[in-house]
């Protein structure tokens, strides 16, 4: 892919991941992620769309990602884009920010998915080049996950998500449509069963569904399979059975889909795991 490159790190069983690359022709798939995304680009710009609207990404600037918010992304001109973004599970932000306040709170929410904030970009650069340098202890990466947090929660945050979407709205259709596709994952449902599972029409489910998670139902569910391939990956599934266990016709199906969203093969990232 020209001279695109990516360098990938997890953190075993642990909700935390990291990738520094540079992407002149990977374009993304829309996708989302069940974490916190964080990302700071270093060179170049991106483009992307998020919450129904187009955004660039210049040097210096942090994109800021809600679970489960939908978005895509590519270089802004030929000269494509460097840049360093981590995953951070929920429960780790809610733990850093329960050490931060002595208390527990509800999880943070971050209203624009572009921050212009120094502080939160340094902070961000330093924690994920220690997640990616084999000498930096421990402590030394827990230390920065808790003030990366901080940081950006400070500068961009607000104080907790929507309510939880009351029975019988729209929200909450197209929620009980989620659940019933986590609880059939490797199922082939059609339209129809999707609609009688959720109490509402075919049209009613599709448009809540789009309007709540960024995506159609039948996206969702492969993002859904790609996300259950990469545990199964992580914890030394061949990729090939991988695939077979989660409704991809085969291991190139997987490869293929796997590398639109994620931006890496299913190899590079078993292989990205902390040592």
């Amino acid at each position: 892919m020209g001279r695109d490159w990516a360098r990938y790190w997890r953190a075993g069983r642990r909700p935390l991941e990291a990738m520094h690359a540079h992407f002149e022709r990977h374009v993304y798939h829309r996708h989302s992620h069940d974490t916190y995304s964080f990302g700071v680009t270093e060179t170049g710009a991106q483009s992307f769309t998020c919450r129904g609207a187009a955004h660039t990404s210049a040097a210096g600037m942090v994109m800021a990602f809600n679970p489960d918010d939908p978005h895509d992304g590519h270089a802004a001109d030929a000269l494509g884009f460097t840049y360093r973004i981590v995953h951070i599970g929920p429960e780790l932000v809610a733990d850093a920010l329960a050490d931060a306040t002595g208390r527990r709170a509800p999880l943070p929410l971050f209203a624009a998915p572009l921050v212009a904030d120094a502080a939160a970009a340094g902070a961000l650069r330093a924690f994920h080049r220690a997640l990616l340098d084999p000498a930096a202890t421990a402590l030394r990466r827990d230390e920065l996950l808790a003030g990366t947090v901080a940081h950006l929660v400070r500068a961009a945050a607000t104080q907790a998500p929507p309510d939880p979407p009351k029975t019988g709205t729209s929200a909450a259709m197209a929620a009980r449509a989620r659940r019933f596709l986590e609880d059939r994952l490797l199922d082939d449902p059609t339209a129809e069963e999707l609609a009688r599972a959720t109490g509402g029409s075919r049209f009613a489910v599709y448009r809540a569904f789009v309007a709540r998670y960024g995506m159609p139902p039948s996206d969702y569910q492969r993002l859904l399979r790609l996300r259950r391939a990469r545990t199964l990956i992580a914890d030394g599934v061949p990729i090939g059975e991988a695939a077979a266990a989660t409704g991809f016709a085969d291991q190139s199906h997987l490869t293929r889909w796997f590398v639109r969203c994620f931006g890496l093969t299913p190899g590079a990232y078993r292989e990205a795991a902390q040592v």
